[in-house]
């Protein structure tokens, strides 16, 4: 049932146990869960929210429907950049474009819907044969795998696909069960104070004429359509279409003057603007540099800053939903920031959920069950504005009632009926011809999978209980060279208790830590000083903090190896042959 309003039930008799040190037994028996119990009401007794979706985009919603759309491609001409073939466009990612210092290549596109036996009669693009669309990759890191995903833009004056001009078609390869960000999308519809995309399955076909005219229709698979943010978006929404809409993307709420700045002044720079935060709105960018210099403001109360800019109920629901979803990935991207033309209010919209929940995928593929400091508020401690968020008594309360809300309505029940209706669905494709051979998990373990997901909520809930009983995890510095010695550095941590911290400090020349060069335990005041030099090469750092009641926490600083494995707590850096010492960054 849509946006559904609950009583408030006070969760009991929690029997997931989890260890202190943030590693989670995934194969916890399911009868050990909690027993969540939800009260629902009908649409029409939900409670007035400051932030409400418009429930009528949902009303004939069959979330697990699959529409078919052909998709003929050809070329275009230069002067709008479709003159490229279809292979180029399954070629490049968006880094090879960035390389290549050129836009992303585009192809003509006529797109048709209809059904398994081709174009249907009053739908979008029947009985046409010239093209009304035009196809480009897109993404950012998925843009890198071998299935692409596509943004099918419309012209002018061709018609709209539900009320829609720009469409998404997206693999989300990444995620082996190919629906968490539908199903997380579906789940938003339902929560009170909570702003939703529309998605939609989607059987595409592919016609490619780029290479010559005698092609014929090829079988795509199944793809996911997502509802595209921008001033439609906002109108259809019931928000204002002429007001502020942003996509944060490596955005931390920072000041970022050097990037962040007006039209107007002459360093601006819309593309590097961008590599912080894209602008889908208004351009006029005034109110978004006098909120972040508030929040960046230490001499002003983050709870007059919080009334001042936000409404702080969607923002706890925001945080609440993907805390308990798993959703980590939200820590500085993959959210909308919007804000009405005429008021100060900034709210948060969730965007690219297909992370959500997925910590069972990836112990079956990993067997790897620790998470570090990826969990609960440890995970979002790096972002300025939710690190000072979390400082205020009055907003940790508000947050910890919008998880209890939130927990009561992600019911185990509920999840497991949702997941195997669209596991019925989607399965079959997923081990179909087309996509088999990109299948991330067996057959056997999909099943394990869509069986354990119901319980990921229970356990992210427990998670984020415990991260207010840990220190907040902190960066480690670059090491400095001085004369016959190494200072390292580190911030401090932080303790809701206010309990002593102390730090354990080690340096090696193995990730692996055997024989370390420099051990140190109970260090109070953050650093340590290797006395000496070091010889050129490879070095590792690890370093955590522990409180008075001996919980544990990992710095911020992480390597991922070969395998592509996250080695959490750890800081690579190298010796240079004259002394100096450069450090390793990890890729985003």
């Amino acid at each position: 049932m849509k946006k559904s309003v609950i009583a408030f039930i006070v969760v009991v008799a929690m029997l997931v146990s989890l260890t202190s040190c943030a590693l989670i037994d995934l194969e916890t028996p399911k009868n050990s869960a909690p027993e969540n119990k939800s009260t629902e009401v009908s649409r029409g007794e939900k409670e007035s929210h400051h932030f409400e979706d418009n429930d009528l985009l949902y009303a004939n919603d069959d979330d697990t429907s699959v529409i078919t759309m052909y998709l003929t491609v050809s070329k275009g001409t230069a002067s709008e950049n479709t003159n490229h073939t279809w292979e180029e466009i399954n070629t490049y990612s968006v880094y090879d474009y960035n390389e290549m210092g050129v836009e992303r290549y585009a192809v003509n596109g006529l797109l048709q819907v209809g059904d398994e036996n081709g174009p249907l009669e009053g739908e979008l693009g029947y009985g046409r044969y010239i093209p009304n669309a035009t196809v480009t990759i897109r993404g950012q890191t998925s843009s890198r795998y071998s299935q692409k995903n596509y943004k099918i833009k419309l012209m002018d004056g061709v018609g709209e696909w539900n009320e829609q001009r720009t469409i998404n078609l997206n693999k989300h390869q990444s995620d082996g069960l190919r629906f968490r960000n539908k199903l997380a999308y579906d789940l938003l519809e339902e929560l009170p104070g909570m702003m939703a995309l529309q998605t939609q399955f989607v059987h595409l076909y592919v016609k490619d004429e780029t290479e010559g005219a005698n092609a014929k229709f090829e079988d795509y698979g199944l793809y996911t359509q997502v509802e595209q943010p921008n001033k439609r978006f906002l109108e259809r929404h019931g928000l204002d279409k002429n007001g502020h809409l942003y996509k944060i993307n490596f955005f931390e709420f920072y000041r970022y003057a050097d990037v962040i700045m007006l039209k107007s002044d002459a360093n601006y720079d819309v593309k590097a603007f961008e590599e912080r935060i894209e602008i889908k709105g208004d351009d006029n960018h005034s109110k978004l540099i006098s909120m972040l210099e508030d929040v960046n403001d230490e001499s002003q109360s983050i709870d007059d800053v919080l009334e001042r800019w936000f409404d702080v109920d969607n923002f706890a629901s925001w945080m609440a939903f993907h805390i308990l979803i798993g959703n980590i990935d939200t820590q500085s991207r993959n959210t909308l920031l919007y804000s009405p033309l005429n008021e100060n209010k900034w709210y948060f919209i969730s965007w690219d959920n297909d992370g959500s929940l997925d910590r069972t995928e990836t112990y079956v593929k990993s067997g790897r069950s620790e998470i570090g400091w990826e969990y609960g508020i440890c995970n979002y401690w790096g972002n300025v504005l939710f690190r000072r968020a979390f400082k205020s008594e009055s907003f940790r309360t508000l947050l910890n009632e919008k998880v209890e809300e939130f927990y009561a309505l992600l019911t185990e029940e509920k999840l497991q009926g949702m997941i195997e209706s669209y596991a019925e669905v989607v399965k079959p494709f997923v081990y179909g011809e087309v996509d088999k051979y990109y299948a991330r998990v067996t057959e056997s373990d999909y099943d394990y999978v869509c069986q354990q997901i119901p319980e990921e909520i229970a356990q992210n809930y427990q998670l984020y209980k415990e991260s207010y009983e840990v220190p907040m995890p902190f960066f480690i510095g670059v090491p400095e060279a001085k004369e016959d010695a190494i200072e390292f550095t580190w911030d401090s941590s932080y303790d809701f208790e206010q309990e002593n911290i102390f730090y354990s400090f080690e340096l090696a020349d193995n990730l692996e830590f055997q024989n370390p060069l420099a051990t140190e335990k109970g260090i109070f005041v953050p650093g340590y000083t290797y006395e000496g030099s070091l010889e050129p090469g490879q070095y590792f750092v690890r370093v955590k903090s522990v409180n008075e009641s001996g919980k544990e926490q990992y710095a911020f600083d992480y390597y991922v190896t070969q395998q592509s494995e996250k080695k959490y707590g750890i800081m690579c850096f190298y010796v240079m042959s004259d002394g100096s010492i450069g450090v390793q960054e990890n890729e985003e």
